[in-house]
């Protein structure tokens, strides 16, 4: 799983170089955390960690270079990234 998360970290950092490699890894932890938990919410039978990692990928794929203006003023994701929001320049 390790392999994983760096590889959809580093894949997220190749689109959006407005972050550090903690930021991008814990907005792909959430990402998936969300997919995740959405399914189970509406009682989707588990597909595995092949469908996640498709469904997080795509998110990257289209939205990695604008992720972090939405992550860090979402109130729902608010909190991950402290107050200071130090995004990389």
């Amino acid at each position: 799983m390790e392999d994983l998360f760096q590889r959809l970290t580093h894949n997220l950092l190749e689109r959006n170089n407005h972050l550090s490699y903690g930021q991008a890894r814990t907005m792909v932890e959430l990402l998936w955390e969300d997919f995740e938990s959405s399914r189970a919410k509406a009682g989707r039978e588990y597909k595995g960690s092949d469908v996640t990692e498709k469904i997080v990928k795509q998110w990257i794929d289209y939205y990695g270079p604008v992720l972090h203006d939405f992550m860090m003023n979402n109130p729902k994701y608010k909190g991950y990234f402290g107050d200071d929001r130090s995004i990389k320049h």
